[in-house]
């Protein structure tokens, strides 16, 4: 195969595109080179399907490699280990809006590879992965409905930017991805500092038309070196055998989704499926075990499609939901505040059959994660964990570090409240906030959203806002004419529906968006009404969340690190650390009556460059203690002034006295008294309180002291009031 390259000029940058060259042995490869960002992606396709599966096994892999942008790797093992969070983060943006573009009953396992090679900060990789990623797929053998691509969005000073760089980034106040076919929008995360729908809105249909430029790039390569699509293997299941068990299983189905508790209802579900299953077994067992296996696989999907189709109707036909409430209707809520006496905050929002704990812990500044990514971010002081443990949802199952899911709902929870996070600046804290999903039917993130912003008020975290979040759905009929939005769907709407849409925000506006389709696509218009339909339900929520909690509490519990802020001058920092770190350990022992500095109880000090101490401590007198020592150890000496000070040391040529914690001074003994001295102790003793004025430095830069001058009747009423 010939080397091919294909160029676009992509709103100014060039997007250049490689095939033929690299991975040949790959079922679809290209290089995309946007900017000095490279990726390689490959894709390869197993060449037998295992059609008895009701699951389509896609694999996408998102793979950051360290030499992409200058860095090796940290810690013992020198090379890159499991996927950072960013990485699974992309993946899973790359995995959502191609995973619907396959045929539904594509079962063979397809691995779509990006290999991170070179980084430029300005020019997205994860974007061109995604751009790489249905480009391979749709010039190789696999039968893919695509192209797809995705692009950011960014509003600087009232203007859209498409895929604008990190500085562009921090002054924009939209940061919306955006990805889709040319036909539709399928798939959108976003965080927002509480912008208006409407302006979402318009963000929206601004990237759409950037990412229908990229599918007609993708279109025209596709056109010129795509490979004819592969034959599949897939189930054939007859008519008849429908017919037969839809005779057999409707009206028990039926009634069963029509029971409104969650556990009552799958509970009939499985019974109605497990009895017709059981008949076909029983009148089968003569087969032999293969085709027996077939033909309850073949049954089994029946009796999906025959569920689906009465869900269907039931929804978008009667209008009628599953557990009787209206289209546009949240289930009930309730909340709770402080129910962890020793955590320094906690929360529980319960919606439903859906509950969230969420605990909030406040840390020193220099307690946060350090990040070893491609990332210029190099550290996070706000993190938001998610737990979904398997008894949330009456199930036995995996327990072990998080997975995909776990990572992206945290992620989405994070976007959301840290549009309304104070700057260090204002809250010098370190915050982790962790949402544990106690009860889940339906929309956990957005559970986790409320319970967290609710856990951070109950913490004394001066958030801007409440937040609230809310999950949309969509159930679309047949012809895909007719449709219907619901507000707070629940599993099995989210399960069967064709659309999960997750919106977070204040009054003011949104500040996170995720969107996952099932279908092609989107329109316009159906985004309005959701938006629309979100922001009603928001409201709502958020009147349940300000009873309870109306704002942020005036200070941090009791058992939460106070904190004190000042200034000092950079120079002096050495003079506060001290050799080897001696004075400040001398500091922190005294300060706070340990014997360690690793002691639980011993305070915290964060010394930035710039001058900037943070002092943390759950008692505001070791505080208070800490800050006077530091202080004391900078302060500067004024010459001509008179202070007290204490005796520490007396010598036969004169005494040394101790101003405050870290100066010290000498008297000679022709400066101790107006008349002759013969000896020191015979005027002053260890322990002394007495007044000197401060006189100059010696060339040592020893402060020299004079106790005889300070004692002239005209200097008295000159004593420093320190």
């Amino acid at each position: 195969m010939s080397k091919k390259i294909f160029e676009m000029d992509f709103r100014g940058r060039k997007l250049i595109v490689e095939n033929g060259e690299y991975a040949k042995q790959a079922h679809g490869s290209v290089l995309v080179r946007y900017g000095d960002t490279v990726i390689l992606s490959t894709v390869v396709v197993s060449p037998n399907a295992n059609i008895l599966s009701d699951f389509f096994p896609l694999m996408v892999l998102y793979q950051e490699k360290l030499y992409s942008v200058g860095k090796i790797p940290g810690g013992f093992i020198k090379r890159e280990g499991r996927p950072t969070d960013a990485a699974t983060l992309a993946a899973r943006m790359i995995d959502r809006p191609m995973r619907p573009m396959f045929p539904e009953d594509f079962r063979n396992e397809v691995q779509v590879v990006n290999t991170v090679l070179s980084v430029d900060p300005d020019y997205s990789p994860e974007l061109t992965a995604m751009f790489g990623s249905s480009l391979c797929t749709s010039i190789s053998k696999i039968p893919f409905d695509g192209p797809i691509a995705g692009v950011k969005v960014g509003r600087v000073n009232g203007e859209f930017i498409i895929n604008p760089t990190p500085a562009e980034l921090e002054e924009s106040d939209i940061d919306l991805t955006v990805a889709g076919t040319k036909e539709a929008i399928n798939m959108v995360e976003a965080g927002s500092k509480e912008v208006s729908e409407e302006d979402m809105l318009e963000a929206l249909m601004f990237g759409h038309e950037a990412v229908k430029e990229l599918c007609e790039f993708q279109e025209k390569i596709i056109s010129e070196i795509g490979q004819e699509k592969m034959e599949y293997e897939h189930l054939e299941i007859s008519d008849e055998l429908k017919n037969e068990i839809k005779e057999l299983a409707s009206d028990k189905l039926d009634a069963a989704l029509r029971i409104k508790e969650k556990l009552a209802k799958y509970e009939a579900i499985d019974n109605v499926k497990a009895e017709v299953v059981a008949k076909y077994e029983e009148e089968n067992a003569d087969l032999d075990k293969d085709a027996l296996v077939e033909l309850i696989t073949k049954v089994k999907l029946v009796l999906e499609s025959i569920e689906y189709d009465l869900f269907r109707s039931i929804t978008v036909n009667e209008k009628t939901r599953s557990d009787g409430r209206k289209m546009d209707e949240i289930r009930p809520l309730s909340t709770e505040i402080d129910i962890l006496p020793r955590t320094h905050g906690s929360a529980v929002f319960t919606r439903g059959e859906t509950q969230a704990l969420a605990v909030t812990t406040l840390g020193a500044l220099n307690e946060y994660q350090a990040l070893d990514g491609l990332s210029l971010e190099a550290e996070k002081h706000f993190m938001l964990h998610y737990n979904f443990p398997q008894f949330s949802v009456g199930e036995t199952g995996r327990y072990g570090s998080p997975g995909r899911r776990e990572i992206g709902h945290g992620a989405l929870g994070e976007r959301c409240l840290k549009q309304v996070m104070p700057s260090e600046e204002e809250f010098p804290y370190t915050v982790r906030v962790v949402s544990e999903i106690l009860e889940s039917n339906g929309s956990s993130s957005q559970a986790t959203i409320c319970a967290g912003c609710m856990s951070l008020m109950a913490a004394g975290v001066p958030i801007k806002a409440p937040v609230a979040g809310i999950a949309m759905g969509l159930i679309t009929s047949s012809n895909g004419k007719d449709y219907t939005i619901l507000t707070d769907i629940q599993g099995m709407e989210d399960h069967l529906g064709d659309m999960d849409f997750k919106v977070g925000g204040t009054r003011k506006g949104i500040c996170s968006l995720q969107m996952d389709i099932k279908i092609k696509g989107i329109t316009k218009q159906i985004l309005k009404e959701a938006l629309a339909q979100a922001k009603k339900a928001r409201f709502e929520i958020l009147d349940v969340m300000e009873k309870q909690i109306p704002a942020p509490r005036e200070d941090v519990s009791k058992y939460a690190p106070k904190t004190d802020t000042f200034m000092i001058n950079p120079s002096r920092i050495k003079d506060v650390i001290g050799k080897g770190g001696e004075m400040i350990t001398k500091i922190i022992l005294e300060a706070s009556n340990v014997n360690s500095v690793s002691d639980i109880n011993a305070v915290k000090v964060d010394i930035d460059d710039d001058g900037r101490v943070i002092i943390y401590h759950t008692d505001r007198d070791v505080i208070n203690k800490t800050k006077d020592m530091i202080l004391n150890c900078v302060k500067e000496v004024e010459i001509g002034k008179i202070y007290e000070g204490t005796v520490v040391k007396v010598e036969d040529y004169g005494c040394f006295v101790n101003l405050w914690e870290g100066l010290d001074g000498f008297v000679h003994v022709s400066q101790l008294a107006n008349e002759r001295v013969e000896k020191p102790s015979d005027v002053v003793s260890v322990g002394d309180e007495i007044l000197v004025k401060a006189t100059g430095f010696d060339k040592r830069g020893k402060l020299n002291l004079s106790r005889k001058e300070a004692l002239n009747p005209e200097s008295k009423d000159k004593k420093d009031s320190e």
